[in-house]
């Protein structure tokens, strides 16, 4: 940043001084050679009818002014120049009635112009009118100042550039190193935020944020991890056993035990697939679903221990996955079926822009400090119940990432039954948000 600051900085600098350095001279001299013709010319209209008696006056704070006949001698001039001899020999040749000219003296230059007026009581004469030049015109101090202010000017911007610079970054540097400091076994460790509200701070407030979400989803794996492994001991174990003793025996209730533990294995392989694709946030094709239907249907072609009752609105269109959908709510259904106690409700209604999808048991019921931890991957609240007859504590968690999936969510809802509610967008409104992205 420094250097690129007085690269362009520099050229910029360099073109101007160079550019005032050639135009300066020529302009003032131009300048000066205007104001001492003005003066001239007055003066050669004052001698046109009369001879003038004393010093010249002063014209346009022009203070050196000469009157100059045919024969050279000076007829009039001002009180700075009297009794001198004639500031120029030059004279206006052809039909140019006026002369420039420079002259240099010990006390310094002058610049000099002419005006010729042949019908004057002195006969033809020229009035000649100078100017001292500056001293910036007769010396090289300009280009040297010019040169020598950009030269300080370009050190002062490039130690700016690199203090500025230099504290811009600093925080970043601090982060870097504090980022360079956070492994994969210490994901704690958070970034120090500068209390500058810029968007350096926004910066390491964005860190921290990706930390939070990073640390949270390596927690989550290694819980699904270790949870997954004592999910599957269990029911690998007793297939194990069983299969052992069939070997012996040979007895029909042991291998029907075997299948049964092969088809909840099965049943938990198929679910950890399942939350893995979930978690990798494939995409997958959606279409219009009767939401209605979809639920008649999968209560028609799935056995359940309990009585199920429908009260499904006509017309309820969602827009997703009707595979993940069915999913969703077998796993509701699931649920209530396992833990109601004689019955199960399903209802199916349009509430505004959303579809809602209720199923309600008549079971124990769900404290309300634990209903959040039940869409926890794994849990159970039941620690009595048998893990051979229980779920695997994936099902609530399943539907509730295939619902949000759909930008949707589920909730567990107060009241004397226990009502799982499914809250999703209708058809139109999911339409209308994916034209808009």
């Amino acid at each position: 940043m420094t250097i690129a600051t007085v690269v362009s900085f520099g050229v910029v600098l360099l073109a101007g001084v160079g550019l005032i350095t050639m135009t300066y001279p020529a302009r003032a001299r131009a300048d000066l050679m205007d104001q001492a013709a003005s003066a001239s010319r007055h003066v050669a209209t004052m001698v046109d009818r009369q001879r003038l008696t004393g010093p010249i006056p002063p014209q346009d704070n022009v203070h050196f002014m000469q009157v100059v006949d045919a024969r050279g001698d000076v007829v009039a001039a001002s009180s700075t120049l009297a009794g001198r001899p004639p500031l120029t020999r030059a004279w206006p040749t052809g039909g140019d009635s006026r002369v420039e000219d420079r002259v240099c003296r010990p006390d310094g230059c002058l610049i000099v112009v002419g005006t010729r007026n042949a019908s004057t009581p002195y006969g033809p004469i020229v009035a000649y009118g100078a100017v001292r030049e500056t001293f910036l015109m007769r010396s090289p101090f300009l280009p040297a100042l010019l040169f020598g202010s950009s030269a300080a000017l370009l050190a002062l911007m490039a130690w700016g550039a690199w203090y500025g610079v230099g504290r811009v970054l600093a925080p970043v540097e601090r982060i870097r190193r504090g980022l360079e400091q956070i492994s994969a076994v210490d994901l704690g460790r958070r970034i120090e935020v500068p209390a500058t509200r810029d968007e350096v701070s926004e910066l390491a407030a964005t860190v921290n944020d990706t930390l939070d979400r990073l640390e949270n989803a390596v927690d989550r794996h290694r819980r699904f991890v270790s949870d997954a492994s004592h999910e599957l001991r269990t029911p690998i174990a007793a297939l194990t056993v069983r299969l052992e003793a069939g070997l012996e025996e040979r007895t029909e209730a042991d291998w029907r035990a075997a299948l049964d533990d092969a088809y909840r294995l099965s049943d938990i392989v198929q679910d950890l697939l399942l939350m893995a694709r979930l978690d990798a946030g494939p995409e997958v094709a959606h279409e219009r679903v009767n939401l209605g239907r979809l639920v008649e249907a999968e209560i028609a072609r799935r056995p359940c221990r309990l009585p199920v009752t429908t009260e499904v609105q006509s017309g309820v269109y969602v827009r997703g996955n009707r595979l993940r959908l069915a999913r969703l709510f077998t796993n509701l259904l699931s649920n209530a079926d396992r833990y109601g106690d004689s019955r199960v409700l399903v209802r199916v209604l349009r509430s505004g822009e959303w579809a809602l999808l209720d199923v309600v048991d008549d079971g124990p019921g769900i404290p309300a400090e634990l209903r959040e931890r039940v869409f926890e991957r794994f849990t159970r609240l039941d620690r009595t119940r048998s893990r051979d007859t229980g779920g695997s504590g994936l099902g609530l968690p399943i539907a509730r990432d295939i619902a949000r999936a759909h930008g949707g969510e589920i909730k567990i809802v107060e009241g004397p039954d226990t009502r799982v509610s499914l809250r999703i967008p209708l058809a139109d409104q999911a339409e209308r948000r994916e034209g808009t992205r």
